[in-house]
């Protein structure tokens, strides 16, 4: 189990992906929300080579995610990217 977030795929064929992100208000205010969510993208797009063409990804931030460093949103959305069969 992840503390920071959650990440749903679904494979949908095709030769690109999609991703969702949703950063609710139990993670903080606006702008807390707006932090984990331009790093969320961030990590995506970072590693966007890495991953395999045709899913849906969705991202859901909990709360800790508001006080994670980076690194650590980085390492947990990789890891469950790889355990859903979406990274390489």
């Amino acid at each position: 189990m992840r503390p920071c977030l959650v990440v749903y795929a679904r494979r949908i064929g095709g030769q690109s992906n999609r991703l969702g992100l949703t950063v609710t208000a139990k993670v903080g205010k606006a702008h807390t929300r707006n932090l984990v969510r331009r790093r969320l993208r961030e990590i995506y797009r970072l590693h966007e080579d890495g991953m395999r063409p045709g899913y849906d990804l969705v991202v859901v931030a909990r709360t800790r995610a508001a006080t994670a460093a980076y690194r650590r949103l980085e390492a947990e959305f990789l890891s469950a990217s790889k355990e859903l069969g979406a990274a390489l």
